[in-house]
């Protein structure tokens, strides 16, 4: 999936490896956790007006991203379609829970000084039509919140979008 706008540029490929270059360290390490945990292999190349601040990059990387889930998902026959998972990291815990049901939603109930986490996550549940609740229990360290909620998304998420079977994960027959 690729994004240009007058301020970023972005690639997200599900492939082959883990390459993730953000220019904005931290999401890196966010993101490379969130790969590892899910199962997936995950390549993001961006690049983007950091000499303003990295707000626009970290939210068209989620946009990206959430594209690029909604692409690799198609019509989501034979997937979990729900995942959920409790991570601890430290002292804080952080509870994330998936719906892989096509109608976008974001409930995130996390104290963390990065204003970027909830934009990052709003961008990513809206443009891959999944609903997504995350719960940060409680916690002190920034370091350790983010990083508790990155990890417990990619285990939630990695549940969800495991195949588990052939037709659509509906009564409605449809997602």
């Amino acid at each position: 999936m690729y994004r240009k706008t007058n301020e970023t540029e972005v690639t997200v490929e599900f492939g082959n490896r883990t390459k993730i270059d953000t220019g904005v360290g931290f999401y890196d390490h966010m993101l490379e956790l969130f790969a590892f945990r899910s199962g997936l292999k995950l390549e993001i190349h961006a690049k983007g007006d950091l000499h303003v601040d990295a707000h626009h990059t970290i939210e068209d990387v989620g946009i990206t991203l959430g594209l690029a889930v909604s692409e690799m998902l198609g019509d989501k026959k034979g997937i979990a379609r729900y995942g959920g998972a409790r991570i601890p990291m430290d002292e804080c815990l952080a509870q994330v829970d998936v719906d892989v049901s096509g109608r976008p939603y974001l409930v995130f109930n996390a104290d963390v000084r990065d204003e970027m986490m909830e934009e990052f996550f709003r961008a990513v549940a809206f443009n891959a039509g999944i609903t997504l609740h995350i719960n940060l229990l409680y916690g002190k360290n920034e370091h350790h919140k983010c990083e508790a909620i990155f990890k417990a998304f990619g285990c939630a998420f990695g549940q969800a979008v495991k195949v588990t079977g052939e037709g659509v994960p509906s009564t409605k027959g449809v997602l």
